[in-house]
């Protein structure tokens, strides 16, 4: 749904969602390919409308000659508009000499648009938001050491001054 300001009040006008299917010349330099792309995406913007997916198919083979070629491009665009955005897309690419052939259906009369966005994919990562950060200086303090510790090592050095090991079974120091 859209929310339009008009007088003061709020009022919903319903958002249709629709479908088009087109086919692009497949002689088309990869550039001028985005370029079709993009001009049918932006129309669709242009003429609030929202542009849900945009799904590229490829080169496919045709089912039949279309202006005497035997393969195009596909491309599904799925959006939400008003009524009127149809017959302004439509316009467009009939225009267009580098589109064959498109057809454009209506998948519901109100749709929902937040559940008609793609949700981001859990492997892929979000976009972060770049945030400047105040540099600090930290200092480093070293730990003072504990008496036990200074025990134990004396404990040690005695034992290995007296000729002890700590240890049984190893190193002994008569007869192997």
């Amino acid at each position: 749904m859209v929310f339009e300001e008009g007088s003061g009040r709020k009022e919903r006008t319903p958002m249709r969602y629709y479908e088009t299917l087109y086919i692009i010349n497949p002689n088309l330099a990869e550039e001028d390919y985005r370029a079709v792309v993009a001009k049918f995406t932006d129309a669709v913007e242009k003429n609030k409308g929202v542009v849900t997916k945009v799904d590229e198919w490829g080169k496919k083979s045709l089912a039949y000659d279309i202006k005497k070629f035997d393969k195009g491009f596909y491309v599904l665009l799925q959006f939400c508009g008003e009524a009127d955005l149809t017959a302004e897309l439509k316009r467009e690419m009939s225009l267009d000499d580098r589109v064959l052939k498109y057809q454009t259906v209506k998948l519901s009369d109100n749709a929902d648009l937040e559940k008609l966005m793609p949700k981001p994919d859990p492997g892929e990562p979000e976009p972060v938001e770049t945030v400047e950060v105040e540099k600090v200086e930290v200092e480093t303090v070293e730990a003072e050491t504990v008496e036990t510790e200074t025990v134990k090592v004396e404990a040690v050095e005695e034992a290995e001054n007296s000729g002890e090991t700590g240890t049984e079974g190893e190193g002994e120091k008569d007869g192997l």
